[in-house]
C-alpha cells in the first residue's frame, strides 16, 4: 500500500502570511480577532494578492482563490517541488471549499442592482464556484492529474487530505491539497448567522463560557507526495505522514446537531483503526472545539469514549476563528508542526475550561509521534485524521 507523507506546507492565516509566523504566533497565543461591521471575525492581515497572484488571475478571481494560490506557492517552495519538473499527470490538485467567492460574489450582486445585468462580468460565472482554485491551480502549474473539490463545510479541510491519499494510492505521485476560504463579506456573514453559532463575545472552544466561533479566513496548502516518489526525487523534508482517515455523517438534520456522538466516536475509531494504531499510541488529540456548548460536550464525550483516558486535548483555532474548509488544513498543517518541534499548543482563548478533559492551557513540550484530528462540519459531517512522526527507514521502504 503506498504511503502519503507531507513534503511541504504554505500558510495564509489570521495567524501570519507564512507557516513560520503562524506556528510562532500560535505558540504565543496571539489572538487575532477584530471587529467587522459590528461583527466578530478572524481577518487575514497585511495579504495582498498583488505581488503573490498574476494581475490577470486578480480580476478573474476570489479572495478566497488568492490565498489559496498564496499558500499553494509558499507549498510548493517549501518541498521544493516544481510541478513543470515532473509528468503533468504526475501532480493533482484537491482542495476543499466551503462557501467558494463571497466577495466576488458581492460585488457582482451590487453591481446587478445598482446598474443592471449588463454590468455583470462574465468572470462571476468562475470566480464565485467551489472548485474555482482547484482549477485555477491546476492551470497555472500545468498539472492534469485527477482533480477534485470536497464540500463538507468544517471537514472540507481534512477530506480534502484523505482523498489526496486515495489519490496517490491510485498512483498519482503528488498531490496539492488542503483549503482557503474568505466568507466575510456582507451577504457571506448574515448566511452564517442562521446558524445561530456565532459568538458575540470571542470563539472559545471547551470553554465554560463558550457561547459559538468567531468566523474567520485563510487556510493552508500542503503538498502531499507517495513515499517512495518523495524518496526518489530526494525529498529534503517529511512533516509526517497520514496513516489514518475516515469521515461519517449524522444523518439527523440538515442544520441541528445529532444529540448523541456516535458518528464522531465511529469516525475516530475508524481513522485509528486505518492508520493501525490504538488509541493508546496516540500522543494528543486537536479537537474540532465548535465553541458551542452542546457541541463542545459531544466532542468531549465522544475523545473519552474513545480514548479512556486523559489524553491531551488541543484546539488552537480559538486563536483566529472558525475557518470554515480552511480550517481544517491549517489544524492538520499546526499538527504537523506540533510533531516536528515536539509541542503542543494550547486551546485557543481559553479561560474556564469548561469539560472533562486534560485541556492544554499553556504549550505543552510532548515528543508524541502519533496525533488525531477531528473536524466537523455544519450538517452533519464528522472528519477524523492521523498524523504519524516521519521515520526515515519508513520513507526507504515505502511503496
Amino acid at each position: 500500500m503506498k504511503r502519503a507523507v507531507v513534503t511541504g506546507i504554505g500558510v495564509v492565516a489570521p495567524s501570519g502570511l507564512t507557516t513560520e509566523d503562524h506556528w510562532r504566533s500560535t505558540l504565543a497565543g496571539e489572538r487575532h480577532v477584530s471587529e467587522l461591521d459590528g461583527r466578530l471575525v478572524g481577518q487575514v492581515p497585511g495579504f495582498a494578492a498583488e505581488g503573490s497572484v498574476d494581475p490577470r488571475l486578480i480580476i478573474q478571481t476570489d479572495r478566497w482563490t488568492w490565498m489559496s494560490l498564496a499558500a499553494t506557492r509558499q507549498a510548493l517552495d517549501d518541498a521544493k517541488y516544481d510541478p513543470a519538473a515532473h509528468d503533468p499527470y504526475a501532480t493533482s490538485v484537491v482542495l476543499a471549499s466551503g462557501s467558494g467567492g463571497n466577495e466576488f460574489g458581492q460585488r457582482e450582486i451590487q453591481a446587478l442592482w445598482s446598474k443592471g445585468r449588463r454590468a455583470v462580468t462574465a468572470y462571476q460565472s468562475i470566480a464565485w464556484f467551489y472548485a474555482a482554485s482547484v482549477g485555477q491551480t491546476s492551470i497555472l502549474h500545468g498539472t492534469k492529474g485527477p482533480n477534485q473539490v470536497l464540500v463538507s463545510e468544517g471537514a472540507g479541510g481534512l477530506d480534502s487530505l484523505g482523498a489526496a491519499r486515495r489519490v496517490i494510492r491510485r498512483g498519482t505521485p503528488a498531490v496539492i491539497a488542503g483549503g482557503t476560504e474568505a466568507p466575510l463579506s456582507p451577504y457571506a456573514l448574515v448566511c452564517q448567522s442562521t446558524s445561530e453559532r456565532l459568538s458575540t463575545t470571542g470563539y472559545r472552544p471547551f470553554d465554560a463560557d463558550a457561547d459559538g466561533h468567531v468566523p474567520g479566513e485563510g487556510g493552508a496548502v500542503l503538498i502531499v507526495e507517495d513515499a517512495a516518489a518523495a524518496a526518489e526525487r530526494g525529498a529534503q523534508q517529511i512533516y509526517g505522514e497520514i496513516a489514518g482517515y475516515a469521515a461519517t455523517h449524522d444523518a439527523y438534520h440538515p442544520e441541528r446537531p445529532a444529540p448523541d456522538c456516535a458518528q464522531l466516536v465511529r469516525a475516530m475509531r475508524k481513522a485509528l483503526a486505518d492508520a493501525d494504531v490504538t488509541p493508546d499510541d496516540v500522543g494528543f488529540v486537536v479537537a474540532d472545539g465548535a465553541a458551542t456548548p452542546a457541541l463542545d460536550a459531544l466532542e468531549a464525550q465522544a475523545i473519552r469514549e474513545v480514548f479512556g483516558r486523559p489524553v491531551p486535548v488541543t484546539a488552537p483555532q480559538g486563536y483566529v476563528g472558525r475557518l470554515c474548509s480552511g480550517g481544517g488544513a491549517l489544524t492538520v498543517a499546526t499538527a504537523l508542526l506540533a510533531l516536528r518541534d515536539g509541542i503542543v499548543p494550547a486551546v485557543g482563548n481559553l479561560a474556564r475550561p469548561g469539560h472533562d478533559l486534560d485541556l492544554v492551557r499553556e504549550p505543552r513540550q510532548l515528543a508524541a509521534d502519533v496525533v488525531l484530528v477531528n473536524a466537523r462540519g455544519f450538517g452533519g459531517f464528522n472528519s477524523s485524521i492521523v498524523l504519524k512522526r516521519y521515520r526515515e527507514e519508513g520513507l526507504r521502504d515505502a511503496g
